[in-house]
């Protein structure tokens, strides 16, 4: 079987202080990626500013953007220049009092090739996204790109197999995870490994299940809860690319700003579909139940 190599990058960052600040990171991280050879780069969760949902507060709707608006527009032109298909992450304001946070593609063109709104949102201590974010509305559906189809999905997503299974169903050949995730840095340090190791393992499970590469790529560093009511989140980085077999290609640090590369052969899903055939066993005629909320 012949082999089709696909190199990938994730720029996993720190929050640099500001949104102008922010962008001027990532346009070195997506010029170092195309410099090294990178055909597809994917950037972490809310990438413009802070993590900003440790609290409420309704004047932080005013980070929010319309798409298309000034942040597709200045990576949709490094997507262009630089030949690259990117997968941005941005809090897209669709209309007054409706909000989305949303993952945007960009086929090596400025033009939108895609997007996908987050479907999953969480409502956890220091991770109030539920006051900020309407659920998505588009469904699990690929963004076909000059890549191949990609499986878009966005942070708490990644803690749900019906996400991933349906958009392997739809077609996607890579699964794409856009995060901002990390410790309260009270945890203990066993709390902590563990929930960085469910972490990973959960998605390398998706990555099994579904005979998918996958592709996570998350924050790092710590940034204060802005009330001071908590004692901020320290982001765990750990950005890595597993295969269909939920190998490691490439795995990222804990604590540093990194470009994380990666080369994907895009041919084993076959080869790993064909040994192990998951989607031909389904019991599709049994599996009623997953509509409902729980089977009292």
């Amino acid at each position: 079987m012949t082999r089709k190599i696909l190199k990938a990058a994730l720029l996993q960052e720190t929050d640099r202080g500001s949104r102008d600040a922010n962008l001027d990171a990532i346009e070195a991280g997506l010029r170092e990626a195309a410099k090294a050879g990178a055909e597809l780069v994917l950037l972490q969760e809310l990438h413009n500013g802070p993590y900003f949902c440790q609290h409420e507060s309704v004047d932080l709707f005013e980070l929010a953007e319309s798409i298309p608006g000034p942040g597709t527009a200045r990576i949709g032109k490094l997507a262009e220049e630089l030949k690259l298909v990117v997968v941005a992450s941005l809090f897209e304001k669709r209309a007054p009092g409706l909000y989305h946070n949303t993952a945007v593609v960009f086929d090596r063109s400025a033009a939108i090739a895609g997007k996908y709104r987050k479907m999953h949102i969480p409502d956890d201590p220091a991770f109030y996204e539920k006051f900020y974010f309407t659920p998505g509305d588009l469904g699990f559906e690929p963004i076909q790109t000059s890549v191949g189809k990609l499986g878009v999905l966005v942070c708490w997503d990644q803690w749900y197999p019906e996400a991933a299974r349906l958009m392997a169903l739809a077609g996607a050949e890579l699964l794409l995870y856009p995060t901002a995730i990390g410790w309260d840095p009270n945890d203990t340090q066993d709390e902590k490994d563990r929930q960085r190791e469910a972490w990973v393992t959960v998605q390398r499970g998706h990555a099994v299940a579904n005979g998918l590469p996958l592709l996570a790529c998350n924050r790092t560093g710590h940034e204060a809860d802005p009330s001071g009511t908590g004692a901020g989140i320290r982001f765990w980085g750990t950005s890595f690319v597993a295969g269909p077999q939920g190998e490691f290609l490439a795995q990222a640090g804990t604590d540093q700003r990194e470009l994380l590369l990666a080369e994907i052969d895009m041919q084993r899903s076959e080869h790993v579909r064909r040994i192990w055939p998951f989607l031909r066993d389904r019991r599709i005629d049994a599996y009623g139940d997953l509509l409902r909320r729980f089977r009292d």
